[in-house]
């Protein structure tokens, strides 16, 4: 009976060394692992000078790939939207020869004439606005939302007033305004500019997707505060091994961002479903990064009601949030 126990006790030493040993390796494998090392998006603005274009065959009219020093970007523009240059999205592709009202096969030739536009745009030195916000995309290289300044100012606005993009997209309150309503009416203003002048996609159809505008426009050149102190750039998680990039920067805190960062409250019935930022949608209860990035993807909204037609947002979510809408 005694020999029984004493195996029995053997057995129990044998069995807690190897779940010990079992630990150990699960714990090695863990630290082996790599690490997710995507970036935070950044409260201030990151003002990159000096960009260069990368030419990829994946580019577009407002997404595109970008190198600054030793690392490589994709950077998507902020509130414009040039039609894709291929049927891989078919139903946004659908969307955006509506919105222009013209054939799927034309929008495609307004995506590439917007992405040579883009192309010679960036042949020289650019600058880059920045806060690191995840664009998504498919490639895997991470995009970034971004306002992109040539020489000749804000390239959204020039693919814009040239009918090569529409007034559509991801918004931003552009460094150095305190809101995004006048932008947002900026681009409605050089759009309706293009479609008068029928060019670019609204005048495909007569023969003038390349023709430019007529009559000179000035566009917006964003700038950072004068007072605001240099920051480094986040370290990014790219598929390269080339060392860490660290440019001289400025950064600019919009003012109305100089606040707390934590979770704002905001007074119900205030938020215009339409120009909503994103920081706007983030103050209402039970709005991420996420569901607030899908609001401001669908707009134009015929009214707040139509929130029920976001991904997403179902009967108690729209009842939760519609009161803080107009």
């Amino acid at each position: 009976m005694s020999d029984i126990a004493s195996s029995c006790r053997f057995a129990a030493k044998r069995l807690t060394h190897l779940r010990r040993k079992i630990g150990l390796l699960a714990a090695a494998l863990v630290c082996a692992m790599p690490v997710d090392a995507s970036p935070r998006e950044s409260k201030d603005w990151i003002v990159l000078e000096n960009c260069r274009f990368i030419l990829n065959p994946a580019d577009d009219g407002d997404s595109f790939h970008v190198s600054v020093g030793t690392r490589e970007y994709i950077f998507r523009l902020y509130m414009v939207d040039a039609p894709e240059t291929d049927a891989l999205t078919p139903g946004r592709l659908v969307e955006q020869a509506k919105y222009f009202e013209i054939t799927v096969p034309q929008a495609i030739e307004v995506g590439l004439a917007a992405k040579e536009f883009t192309r010679q745009k960036l042949s020289e030195p650019f600058t880059v606005f920045t806060r690191m916000s995840d664009a998504m995309g498919r490639s895997k290289l991470e995009r970034f939302y971004a306002f992109v300044q040539t020489k000749d100012g804000d390239l959204g606005e020039q693919l814009v007033r040239n009918g090569l993009a529409r007034n559509y997209g991801f918004r931003a309150v552009p460094p150095g305004l305190r809101n995004s309503r006048s932008e947002l009416e900026r681009l409605q203003q050089l759009e309706d500019e293009a479609r008068a002048e029928k060019i670019g996609g609204w005048g495909i159809s007569s023969g003038q997707l390349n023709v430019h505008a007529q009559k000179p426009a000035s566009f917006s050149f964003f700038v950072a505060e004068k007072n605001a102190r240099a920051r480094t750039l986040p370290l990014l998680n790219t598929p390269s091994a080339t060392p860490a990039f660290r440019p001289s920067t400025t950064t600019v805190r919009p003012a109305e961002d100089n606040r707390s960062h934590g979770k704002e409250k905001i007074e119900r019935g205030r938020i215009d479903i339409n120009t909503a930022t994103e920081k706007e949608l983030k103050m209402i209860p039970g709005v991420g990064p996420v569901m607030a990035s899908r609001i401001m993807a669908a707009p134009p909204f015929r009214s707040a009601d139509d929130l029920k037609k976001v991904n997403g947002i179902g009967d108690k979510k729209y009842a939760k949030i519609r009161p803080y809408f107009q």
